[in-house]
């Protein structure tokens, strides 16, 4: 069965040069997805744009009417780190719709993964940290309210705190948000999740994984989720440009392995999406973004594989 993976070109769009944010990497995933034939001879899931009414479940409406006829504040603008175009917003509304597409593929297959999404740190009244839309938050808003989903658990182990998830589920019982993140980090002003981890400074493999280990099964077990979203981001990494923890590849490729594998076998659907990952090495930042993708679809050939047997 191949692993359903969404796409869009419009993912990518221009920045400024030597701008901070890596746009480029949309791309390269997406060409280094289509070399190694992670597709199985198919095709990409191609989204579309997601429309005024999916973003404004989970957005306040006049910040999304704001950014769909370019009036963003400049002030907001500023926060956000993106000049606010046309094509941005077009970015922005295609990686929210590929999103809310990842998590009913993974309703239909078990698991499904987009090639970008988990811009946790937008929250319900403006977006920041290089975060528009909360595509997480949209997506699961949708279903939501397709009647699709109840309950559903979020997993973020993206480096920084997805205080943007916190703030738009405060106070809904149905979804719980679950952020294992550096403390010292981005964001300074932290909202909290329904459980926080926050982990000191240079946390190698061993000691992130050990606390996973001991805090995921009891989240999956505390609810009868109708499924999970998670946030590979994968700026925990040692060599990342803006992680402060200290990951190996191979603790990334555990942590992927473990989480898919551990929520798959709870016969839970797992919608996973891109995160976080910085680097000027493109190509290398690509490669680190794939460990998702090529977890997904090991876990679900061998899924697929049990179930025949």
């Amino acid at each position: 069965m191949p692993l359903p993976i969404v796409h869009h070109p419009a993912y990518c769009a221009d920045l400024p040069a030597n701008h901070r944010f890596p746009m480029d990497k949309f791309r390269a995933v997406a060409d280094l997805i289509r070399t190694e034939d992670l597709l199985d001879g198919g095709s990409f899931f191609r989204p579309r744009p997601a429309p005024f009414e999916w973003v404004a479940l989970a957005h306040d409406p006049a910040y999304v009417d704001q950014v769909f006829n370019g009036k963003v504040p400049d002030k907001v603008a500023r926060e956000i780190g993106f000049p606010m175009r046309e094509d941005i917003a077009l970015r922005a509304r295609c990686a929210t719709g590929g999103t809310v597409l990842t998590a009913y593929l993974a309703l239909e297959h078990g698991i499904a993964c987009n090639t970008a999404g988990g811009s946790h740190h937008a929250r319900r009244l403006h977006g920041a940290g290089f975060c528009v839309f909360n595509d997480v938050a949209v997506a699961l808003r949708v279903l939501q309210a397709d009647g699709a989903i109840r309950k559903a658990l979020v997993i973020d182990l993206d480096v920084h705190q997805g205080d943007g998830t916190a703030d738009i589920f405060q106070g809904d019982p149905d979804i719980f948000t679950f952020s294992m993140h550096s403390q010292k980090n981005y964001p300074v002003r932290k909202v909290p999740s329904h459980l926080d981890v926050g982990l000191p400074d240079a946390t190698g493999d061993e000691d992130y994984l050990t606390i996973l280990e001991e805090t995921l099964p009891g989240l999956l077990a505390r609810e009868p989720w109708d499924i999970v979203v998670y946030n590979a981001g994968v700026d925990p990494y040692r060599n990342d440009r803006l992680g402060r923890l200290k990951l190996s590849r191979d603790g990334l490729k555990r942590r992927d392995r473990y989480v898919i594998g551990t929520v798959r076998q709870a016969g839970l659907p797992l919608a996973g999406v891109l995160g976080g990952g910085y680097s000027s090495d493109i190509d290398e930042l690509a490669d680190r973004h794939l460990i998702l993708h090529r977890t997904a679809r090991s876990v679900l050939a061998e899924s697929a594989g049990a179930a025949a047997v």
